[in-house]
Order: C-alpha cells, then structure tokens, then sequence
C-alpha cells in the first residue's frame, strides 16, 4: 500500500522538503500532496482569475476559497495529514485543515516548536502525535507505512 500524506502549514522554511527527502531516503511507500506553496500565487489566485477587487475582505476571500477546493479535495484523499506550525507567521489556515481533517477522522501529526504547546494545546489535543522535527514526522511514518 502507498500512503498518500498532505503537508499542510507553514510555507517559509523547508520542513516539506526535508520530510520527503527523508522518505525517500528510508524508501517509504508514501507519496506527498500540499497546499500551493508559492505564497503570492496563492494570496493573487482569486483576483487573477476572477478579477480585481477594490475591498481586501473580498480580495482575500476569492483566492481562500479558490485555494479551498484544493486543500479539500486533497485532504479527503489523505491517510495522514501532517500540519506545521513556524514562528513567523500565524497559521490559521493549517488550525482549519488539521480540524477539517480530524473531522473527516484522517489521523494528523503537528509539528511546531515547545514555545506554541499552550497557543496550540487543542490543536495538539485533536492530533495523534505531536513533533517538533521533520525527523520525527519521518521516524512515525517509517513505524505506521513499513513495521510489520
């Protein structure tokens, strides 16, 4: 069986490249999906393909739910989804994909550094493992996809 894994979360470090590039590594039977990571295509991909809006609510609002069909649709398709918390900036897109995945019942791993456990402890309550390295997501989906 091939695991499909939704990376979700924080889209300014490499923390997605190193998950993949440690499961490639160990040869995991998992394929990854995520979000568009490229930050202004995401914010502009409403007003770009719907046209312009002069209020930021509405500017904002085109692209989020533009940007929802995506994220849904690959979340639903997920076995696991694994959701990053960074230090720059506030993730609440990645709170709504980990809730909406745990309300589909697709198991979530967190990952954010011990300085954001109270801010997120019922985020951390909804998971099933909460990390604070890539390392550690790639060690529990070695354990779950290839331990017999």
């Amino acid at each position: 069986m091939t695991w499909t894994v939704y990376l979700s979360g924080e889209i300014h470090t490499d923390w997605r490249d190193q998950i993949i590039n440690g499961a490639t590594e160990n040869s995991l039977p998992v394929t990854f999906t995520g979000p568009i990571t490229d930050h202004s295509a995401s914010d502009e991909c409403g007003v770009n393909i719907l046209g312009a809006e002069d209020d930021p609510f509405w500017h904002d609002h085109k692209g989020a739910k533009i940007n929802a069909i995506r994220t849904r649709n690959l979340i639903r398709k997920a076995d696991i989804v694994v959701v990053r918390f960074g230090e720059k900036y506030r993730q609440w897109n990645a709170a709504f994909e980990a809730g909406y995945a745990c309300a589909l019942n697709i198991p979530v791993i967190v990952m954010h550094n011990p300085e954001h456990r109270h801010a997120l402890k019922e985020v951390d309550a909804s998971a099933l493992a909460v990390t604070q390295t890539p390392v550690q997501v790639v060690e529990i989906l070695a354990y779950v996809t290839t331990k017999k």
